[in-house]
């Protein structure tokens, strides 16, 4: 995993509140065991017509909107508690969704496969969404070690909670797996102590 120290980037507003995982990755595709090829079907049902077509008026069909941030409205990642959901957002490209809600489920599910969950104020997240609304080129950054979201085309900034065992992860790059490695010693020598 790469480290998540800082980012600025461009986002892409879905100001939809209440987006549960079944909007996000639809049931027909849980099938695969594993995450590739999930981002291709984010949002499918919202993303392409019966047709197959995409649709125009959706916003990740819109070339205005790229980046690495998702600026989603309140109450998302709702549902069933399927990790898939994670795996098509990540999967498509985004390392941070934003929001003024998550789903304890999804969020969890989000910092395991490396997305950061971005909490904010209902008054920030509405600042945002204006700013992308007046310069879809704004930009955020996320900086992780001091816990802050910075609207760049106003300057304001809002501090954000994480969890502090998921904070190191993401800032030294490791997986559950790589965490454990990494204290392989303490743990060994925490053993040898109990033994005696």
């Amino acid at each position: 995993m790469d480290k998540f120290i800082t980012l600025t980037s461009t986002v892409v507003p879905l100001p939809v509140e209440n987006v549960d995982t079944d909007q996000i990755i639809p049931a027909r595709f849980l099938k695969a065991t594993s995450k590739e090829g999930f981002g291709d079907n984010l949002f499918y049902d919202w993303r392409y017509d019966t047709n197959k077509q995409p649709i125009k008026s959706f916003v990740l069909n819109n070339p205005k909107y790229k980046g690495e941030i998702l600026v989603a409205g309140k109450n998302f990642g709702s549902g069933s508690s399927r990790e898939h959901a994670a795996w098509a957002i990540a999967g498509y490209g985004f390392k941070v969704v934003v929001s003024s809600f998550f789903a304890d489920i999804f969020k969890n599910n989000a910092m395991n496969n490396f997305l950061l969950p971005v909490v904010v104020s209902e008054e920030f997240l509405k600042e945002i969404f204006e700013s992308v609304e007046q310069n879809p080129d704004m930009t955020l950054t996320v900086d992780l070690e001091n816990q802050t979201l910075k609207n760049n085309s106003t300057g304001n900034s809002e501090k954000f909670s994480i969890n502090s065992y998921k904070k190191e992860c993401f800032l030294k790059g490791f997986d559950d797996i790589d965490y454990l490695l990494s204290n392989k010693d303490k743990i060994e020598q925490y053993e040898m102590n109990r033994n005696n």
